[in-house]
């Protein structure tokens, strides 16, 4: 006996079978529910509760935000998010995805005028007070990954929109920096593109200024892998030198050494000592006001003509036109780097005309597995927050009832 058995419908025909009528008396409902709510929360005794008042003003926060939320995510240069299995998480809202980076802060505020939920990927786009003030609709920014100085919190805050963090894995990052590692020290990407070219066995390399040979390469065993940052992608990379029978030598605040040291490293004696004694130098820190320009030309000038610098943090780390004079100079002899101060950078930017730095387009997270751990979180912690968790919302004070808007 055959059975007729309804097809199941894709994400776009369960948003168009909603019956229109139910929806707009389910909305009116909502509006009058938010009423009453927010009118109750504003007249609420100073003295209350601490924890009482926060969750009520939670509650009148996510009052205000309709059942169907409209959602951008902004920045996904290779159209991979619709694709990822957690997307599927936010069937139920009105998802728009933008492919394109925009700078202008008008077309950024048109394209998120209506806006009520925004993902970012990292760092790709700051979020200014100047564009929050255009965005009367935003009610939350939810985070891939940890949060950094790209959003200005304390604008959000005094605005009323929540910021989630999400989660992250230092897995991609560490190893990306180690195939740049080996990539570089084996002038894979020089061979590479003269071989397409018609050259064999050609690295480029041949510059009167670099050391004699510098072209053929040079194994890592043996050498000093120097390592300036001991969190959780420095320790990783750290394994990795120590896998490849080099020297490692760990430099950073004193926790960090004091981790090192425990985990057998050796810490170096001094920052001059780093950089000097370093055959790979690669950097670990995170970005801040402390680390903005922590890297100075006069400590690249240090390294062997031979060295190798590796860069997947933040470019920031390195004061301004540092790196263009030390490698002027050929110091370090070879660069590393995945990170650039405008992203994306354009076609003319001067590192990309040097033979002897090796480029990638900030794709240190960019990967499968990682983009599934990072969205998901995402999607989860704006689900959850709708649903009045607040464990993932790093600005708490956004949602005090004198802030609700």
């Amino acid at each position: 006996m055959r059975h007729n058995i309804a097809p199941r419908r894709t994400r776009r025909e369960r948003r168009r079978v909603r019956p229109e009528p139910i929806a707009a008396e389910r909305n009116n409902l909502l509006k009058r529910h938010q009423d009453v709510r927010r009118r109750s929360i504003m007249s609420a005794p100073a003295g209350r509760d601490g924890c009482a008042t926060c969750a009520a003003a939670t509650a009148a926060f996510n009052a205000r935000l309709p059942l169907i939320m409209k959602i951008a995510i902004l920045d996904d240069y290779q159209d991979a998010v619709r694709k990822l299995n957690c997307f599927e998480m936010l069937a139920e809202h009105d998802v728009k995805v933008f492919n394109n980076t925009v700078r202008g802060l008008g077309q950024l505020a048109s394209r998120l005028a209506e806006v009520e939920a925004l993902v970012l990927i990292r760092e790709r786009t700051p979020i200014s007070s100047q564009l929050l003030a255009k965005l009367p609709n935003l009610r939350m920014i939810s985070q891939t990954g940890r949060i950094s100085s790209h959003i200005d919190l304390e604008a959000c805050t005094d605005r009323g929109i929540a910021v989630l963090e999400g989660t992250g894995s230092p897995v991609a990052p560490a190893e990306l920096t180690w195939a740049l590692v080996m990539a570089a020290q084996r002038r894979i990407p020089q061979y590479v593109a003269n071989l397409k070219q018609g050259a064999w066995q050609q690295s480029g390399l041949k510059t009167s200024a670099l050391p004699p040979n510098f072209g053929l390469g040079q194994v890592l065993r043996g050498q000093t892998l120097g390592i300036w940052g001991y969190g959780k992608i420095g320790r990783l990379v750290a394994g990795y030198g120590k896998a490849f029978g080099m020297n490692v030598l760990i430099w950073g605040r004193e926790h960090s050494l004091e981790a090192a040291r425990a985990d057998g490293y050796t810490a170096a004696e001094s920052r001059e000592a780093l950089f000097e004694q370093s055959d790979v130098l690669s950097l670990h820190l995170r970005m801040h006001d402390d680390t903005r320009g922590i890297v100075k030309q006069e400590d690249l000038m240090r390294m062997k003509p031979t060295s190798l610098l590796v860069n997947t943090s933040r470019a920031e780390l390195l004061e301004e036109n540092a790196l263009v004079n030390a490698l002027s100079h050929n110091r370090p002899g070879m660069v590393a780097i995945d990170v650039f101060e405008s992203e994306p950078i354009l076609q003319g930017y001067s590192l990309l005309r040097m033979e002897n730095v090796i480029c990638t387009p900030h794709i240190g997270y960019v990967e499968r597995e990682s983009y599934e751990l990072y969205f998901s979180a995402a999607f989860r912690n704006i689900l959850a927050f709708d649903q009045g968790d607040m464990s993932s919302v790093v600005n708490p004070e956004a949602l005090t009832p004198r802030r609700v808007r």
